[in-house]
């Protein structure tokens, strides 16, 4: 049996990352697509973040600009922390399961088509 249950509880409690986050789960898009856009606006400040992803002709914009905005309502409505000082900390995509499919081929063959899907988080922080 697990000793000091509620003593460990409070210290993990207390070290838990303090910063506005938001996670996309199961995002019909391949991570590696999301990845050209999420390199794009890594360390950027959020107002400058969400305008180069308005500019970006890209699927994975109009995802990653949702994201954000939500990430900012959450500092916002959580946190009190006030947008115009917030910056992009952190930003990664990782792959989700894959849906695979099967297409009929030549000879009575079927070839299998992966479709990906992705896990973006977004964590935010205060500009020092």
């Amino acid at each position: 049996m697990a000793t000091r249950q509620r003593e460990k509880a409070l210290k993990r409690k207390e070290q838990k990352d303090k910063r506005p986050r938001a996670i996309a789960r199961y995002v019909r898009i391949s991570p590696r697509k999301v990845k050209i856009v999420i390199d794009l606006i890594r360390g950027k400040k959020v107002s400058e973040a969400l305008a180069i992803i308005r500019h970006t002709p890209k699927a994975a914009s109009e995802i990653l600009e949702k994201l954000i905005n939500s990430a900012v309502a959450n500092a916002q409505n959580n946190l009190d922390m006030d947008p115009e000082e917030l910056y992009i900390s952190e930003i990664y995509a990782n792959q989700g399961p894959t849906l695979k499919r099967y297409r009929p081929r030549a000879m009575g063959r079927a070839t299998i088509i992966r479709k990906r899907t992705s896990h973006i988080t977004v964590i935010l922080d205060k500009v020092k």
